[in-house]
């Protein structure tokens, strides 16, 4: 069915809690689902052990100890036998809008990537996963405290078998990558689909390693601008907004006619030209016509207006 697949922090303190929290919810969404997690981070391979999931403890690293997620997006298609696979940061909590918006897009496209934008939530201690309503109270008290991230946050990747094995060795935890993403299954010719309005990916708030330099929403540290450099700098960054088709609220899958600049389509333009120039102006200058007498004794016109200024 569907194999996730992500890198952890030490499983130590509030990080080990979160990403605790976000393992067991996959395993919850299907029976069908596989978790790979890759990495020798402490307490990787006893989590792994005690939840039932895969561990690969090799990784390939940036000289500064930063995990690259080329060889991780390679490895994890080839150990995996299903034609979907999901990376998602070890923060994210997903519920069963995330398997029903699956389904939807898997009987919509064989090939595609989604995303959606996530949900950014302080969360502070262990969920209690054998509650029924787990779910419904962590989505209520998300919607009453939590704060939704704009569409530059990406934290979910769900995409078709074959997709992005030529990818450049990225760096996990830092900027632009992740943007790169939705570039890059555009320029393969694969739908990119936006399901922010049916999918509530809970991301547990967190601090960050200052050994690597980075701070939340600070982009310009030396990893995120060496992520910069591989993706061929901002023409080939991408936000969610800038997806081809998006999920509306009543569920239907709709193609996006207005995105990223220069990248709405030619047709879309067209139309817009002729909106615009054959119809709307012909009659604003009709109306302008028809109202000039008025205006002048009202002393509306702009030539008026001028003339008065000038005296």
């Amino acid at each position: 069915m569907l194999t996730f697949f992500t890198t952890a922090k030490p499983f130590k303190g509030h990080d080990g809690i979160i990403q605790r929290n976000a393992l067991k919810s996959w395993t919850l969404l299907h029976p069908g689902v596989r978790v790979i997690v890759f990495g020798d981070d402490e307490g990787a391979a006893e989590v792994c052990a005690e939840l039932g999931l895969q561990h690969e403890p090799k990784v390939e690293r940036h000289e500064s100890g930063a995990k690259r997620l080329n060889h991780m997006f390679r490895r994890a298609q080839e150990l995996s036998a299903h034609d979907f696979l999901c990376f998602s940061n070890c923060d994210i909590i997903l519920m069963s809008d995330f398997w029903d918006s699956f389904e939807k897009a898997r009987a919509w496209r064989k090939r595609f990537l989604l995303v959606a934008r996530r949900w950014d939530t302080d969360v502070t201690e262990p969920i209690d996963f054998s509650s029924p309503v787990w779910a419904p109270r962590l989505r209520a008290f998300a919607m009453d405290t939590a704060f939704q991230q704009d569409a530059y946050w990406i934290d979910i990747f769900l995409f078709s078998r074959g997709m992005y094995l030529d990818m450049p060795p990225l760096i996990v935890g830092h900027c632009f990558w992740d943007n790169w993403m939705i570039w890059k299954a555009k320029a393969d010719h694969a739908p990119v689909l936006d399901s922010t309005h049916t999918i509530m990916p809970i991301h547990q708030n967190h601090g960050y390693n200052p050994v690597f330099g980075r701070v939340k929403g600070y982009s310009k540290d030396a990893l995120s601008l060496f992520n910069l450099s591989l993706i061929g700098g901002m023409r080939h960054f991408r936000n969610i907004n800038s997806s081809t088709h998006y999920v509306g609220r009543n569920g239907k899958i709709r193609f996006r006619w207005f995105r990223h600049p220069g990248e709405t389509p030619k047709s879309v333009l067209a139309v817009s030209r002729f909106v615009l120039y054959k119809v709307w102006l012909p009659v604003w200058h009709a109306l302008l016509g028809i109202t000039r007498p008025l205006r002048s004794v009202l002393g509306l016109r702009s030539g008026v207006i001028h003339s008065r200024r000038k005296a």
